[in-house]
């Protein structure tokens, strides 16, 4: 495995930069080769970790936002389908939609928010309060 602290690999650095042990420049023209390497793998590691932790902060909330849910909480699902939480039994949960008071099952993953505003749509297409 290739790594750059590897001993045969500094050492092929600093003879092809041309210096031998005993010359004063040695150390600074083996730096010269291996600082944009360097600079290179910082970028790329702060590119890394600013990608990962805004993702990392919006899995948490969505974790949290399910493991709140409770029956009787106004629901949207990821298909946009919007209810009322019925009942909960591991990670299925029963969702109550229209007038009819249909039911729909759906996975705990497919809850996409918990809506605060307690409104149903009609099958006219009037939108009523739920209490």
């Amino acid at each position: 495995m290739f790594s750059i602290f590897n001993p045969v690999f500094l050492a092929s650095l600093v003879s092809c930069t041309g210096a031998e042990g005993g010359e004063s420049g040695a150390s600074g023209s083996a730096l010269t080769g291996v600082l944009p390497l360097l600079i290179m793998m910082v970028l790329m590691v702060g590119m890394v970790l600013l990608m990962s932790v805004p993702q990392r902060k919006r899995e948490k909330k969505v974790k949290e936002m399910l493991s709140s849910l409770k029956p009787g909480d106004r629901v949207r699902t990821i298909g946009g389908i919007y209810g009322t939480v019925t009942n909960i039994k591991d990670d299925v949960v029963t969702v109550s939609v229209g007038p009819d008071k249909a039911r729909l099952v759906f996975a705990r993953g497919a809850i996409a928010t918990i809506e605060d505003a307690p409104v149903e749509a009609t099958i006219d297409g009037d939108v009523r309060d739920v209490k």
